[in-house]
């Protein structure tokens, strides 16, 4: 095989990569809804469960959340990228993502001692938070300052860059949506993350170009 189908076959499975995050983006937090609800059908949980309702909560009653994070986290650990920001800023990301499953949240129907260390709940709902805050803030940075790399100038890659943009940033704000004094809103930390995931998804999707009319042969 000479080097330039060599280089072909690395760039297609880089895009199948990048599709395959984007995609467990984009699905995790509806299938740990919908198992949340399934199981909401055979098993009584406190009114404060579903009102305080998160993706995170889920891990004590539904898999979406371990199988799909972890499986993300994985190929984030592993993924290489054009250089070594792309691969520290990945890895980085795939760290905090299997934090988040090793160190669960604290919710109405969690124990005294939680998750694969068995800590104190306290202590694993803070390790928890600062690396989803973490996790995101680098998947923005990720989107905002390295997918918008590259020395193509075409329309489609202002486009995407300009997608890119928004992504990173509607990230960022999806965050703000889990604070507490949001708490006036029912379920407003699953909204906040769903939104984040979203936004993910998107722009791994588009670096993917899984969408054809935004094709691009530059970075």
């Amino acid at each position: 095989m000479s080097e330039s189908n060599v280089n072909d076959v690395e760039k297609t499975w880089l895009k199948r990569i990048r599709a395959f995050i984007g995609i467990l983006g984009m699905i995790l937090p509806w299938l740990s809804l919908l198992g949340a609800a399934l199981v909401a059908k055979t098993s009584s949980f406190p009114d404060e469960f579903w009102q305080n309702l998160s993706i995170s909560a889920t891990y004590y009653i539904t898999p979406p959340l371990v199988g799909v994070l972890t499986t993300a986290a994985i190929i984030l650990m592993c993924y290489k990228g054009y250089d070594w920001r792309d691969n520290l800023v990945t890895t980085l990301s795939g760290i905090f993502g299997a934090m988040i499953v090793l160190f669960p949240c604290k919710c109405a129907i969690s124990g005294d001692l939680v998750g694969f260390f068995q800590l104190p709940v306290n202590v694993s709902h803070i390790i928890h938070c600062v690396s989803a805050v973490m996790f995101f803030v680098l998947l923005s940075v990720n989107s905002m300052f390295l997918f918008t790399l590259g020395k193509s100038d075409t329309k489609n890659k202002k486009i995407k860059n300009i997608i890119f943009r928004v992504c990173a940033v509607g990230m960022l704000c999806a965050l703000i949506l889990v604070l507490p004094c949001f708490e006036c809103i029912s379920a407003h930390t699953f909204i906040g993350e769903a939104v984040a995931l979203t936004f993910f998804a998107v722009s791994w999707l588009v670096k993917s170009e899984i969408f054809g009319f935004l094709s691009d042969d530059g970075k």
